[in-house]
């Protein structure tokens, strides 16, 4: 069974924490460590004993008080979206309008004599 035990342990000094990291997540069952340094206390999650975390910090040379045990909070729900209802869009020519038209259509001269002259244009 998966618990969240919340232990209090004094984290100063960078060497001294990484040795209890190292002692704590080499407990068997260990799923997830989070430190929080400004309150000094470390949360383990996982199916680890807490009695075994506490043994291991000791060992380490810990003085370690126990907050909490139990089971890990859930985790946050995204609250479900309501369907936006869909506003009328007045209609558009359906007509699509080429920001470059001379590149897709082909160009209509006029002669002298009034009558379409279809040519290419290559720029």
């Amino acid at each position: 069974m998966v618990k969240k035990t919340v232990l209090k342990v004094d984290l100063s000094g960078e060497k001294g924490r990484k040795k209890l990291l190292k002692a704590i997540s080499g407990v068997q069952g260990v799923d997830k460590i989070e430190v929080d340094a400004a309150k000094g206390t470390i949360s383990v999650t996982g199916d680890a004993d807490p009695y075994d975390i506490i043994v291991r910090t000791r060992k380490v040379g810990k003085f370690v008080e126990l907050v909490s045990v139990g089971p890990p909070p859930a985790p946050p729900k995204e609250p479900q979206k309501k369907p936006e209802e869909k506003k009328a869009e007045p209609k558009k020519d359906d007509k699509k309008t080429d920001p470059n038209p001379q590149f897709h259509y082909p160009v209509v001269y006029m002669d002298r004599y009034n009558e379409p002259n279809v040519g290419c244009s290559i720029m």
